[in-house]
């Protein structure tokens, strides 16, 4: 298989861990027989810096030209704290969500039992924690009418959705409930906002041709609670643009750390792949970021390739490395690895050369206690 891929490496960390997936890839590349060819684009502060614009028509129209995006990370401090700054890193990743049309924000949740004494949660409420949040992307109160009146004393943000908008992910969301464990809920403000009202009667109807999954509905102030309290009692779970956002960076703390969680941003003939994380821009250079959200980014991005064995065997080289403690500084502090350490014995467990062959000790040579 040949696939073109167009890499933005983006800010901070990004272009670290970004690089340990095209390593991975490449990996599999060589292993399964497939080509995958990398076109490298600017966006963020970097492009900003170099270009004057956080989005570059040039990095645009490789994408379109692309079969899939592989994205690292966004923002700088010289951005995030001049409130006033008129040109940002954030309005490239805004901008490239609705060029594009990605109207489908899917975060998978999991948790590792190894893991567990990370979790804010107790660990009898992370056991068989498994769900993914579904978030319209390209709507919403995000994209809406912004003014502001000549005083600068009041300020309005006008919430729109349509029902072509809505249809669209709901139905991706429901797809994946049928993969799963057929039960979707869907998470919305239906007793105040009329958007909401719209959400909800549209998601009755399609559930109509989908009789197989079972169909909850949840105002959004219970569901921020119940994801705390209740975890394991969702599967998918559907909602806007504003709400998936909260929601999906509050269940990120669920796994201990928000290096771990992956995403895509799905449209109708692109796709995007990007970890969760911020930029972090204080560990840039240092080798010591998380780059398994990467890592896992790009299992999911095989998976939208219909690579699935290839897919798996990602996801189960980072179970072993989770499994193992050969874990980044975020998620064990002393006795931690490089993140090219663990970069690179994913591609060993690619490779066929774990388990068995591999020797602690040497790889203990790389590891260090002082940054």
């Amino acid at each position: 298989m040949v696939k073109n891929i167009a890499v933005i490496p983006g800010d901070g960390i990004g272009p670290e861990v970004t690089q340990q997936s095209i390593n991975v890839l490449n990996a599999l590349a060589e292993q399964y027989g497939h080509q995958f060819k990398y076109t490298y684009c600017l966006m963020g502060a970097d492009a900003i810096d170099k270009t004057g614009n956080p989005l570059p028509d040039e990095t645009i129209e490789v994408c379109l030209n692309s079969d899939a995006i592989l994205f690292g990370a966004i923002g700088h401090p010289k951005y995030d704290n001049d409130p006033s700054a008129k040109v940002r890193p954030e309005q490239g990743l805004l901008k490239i969500r609705k060029t594009l049309q990605l109207f489908a924000n899917i975060r998978p949740v999991t948790t590792y039992p190894s893991l567990q004494h990370l979790s804010p949660l107790k660990s009898k409420q992370l056991e068989d924690v498994d769900f993914i949040i579904y978030r319209e992307l390209t709507g919403g109160i995000y994209f809406g009418k912004k003014e502001t009146n000549e005083d600068l004393t009041e300020a309005s943000d006008l919430c729109t959705y349509n029902k072509t908008e809505i249809e669209r992910i709901a139905h991706l969301a429901f797809k994946s409930a049928q993969s799963r464990r057929k039960k979707l809920t869907l998470v919305d403000k239906a007793n105040i906002l009329e958007t909401s009202r719209l959400w909800r009667k549209t998601v009755q109807q399609i559930a109509l041709s989908y009789k197989d999954v079972t169909v909850d509905y949840m105002f959004v102030d219970n569901a921020a609670m119940q994801i705390i309290v209740n975890p394991k009692q969702f599967d998918v779970i559907l909602t806007e643009n504003m709400f998936g956002d909260i929601l999906s960076d509050e269940a990120s703390v669920i796994s201990g750390s928000l290096g771990l969680l992956p995403s895509a941003s799905i449209g109708n003939s692109s796709a995007l792949f990007e970890p969760i994380h911020g930029s972090y821009p204080q560990a840039a250079g240092k080798d010591i970021a998380n780059p398994l959200g990467s890592v896992l980014s790009a299992a999911m991005m095989l998976d939208y390739f219909n690579l699935k064995e290839e897919a798996d065997l990602v996801r189960k080289a980072v179970e072993w490395t989770i499994k193992n403690g050969m874990v980044t500084k975020d998620i064990d502090p002393i006795n931690f690895y490089f993140m090219s350490t663990v970069g690179d014995l994913i591609i060993d467990y690619v490779n066929g050369r774990i388990p068995g062959t591999v020797n602690k000790k040497n790889i203990e040579l790389r590891k260090s206690t002082i940054i």
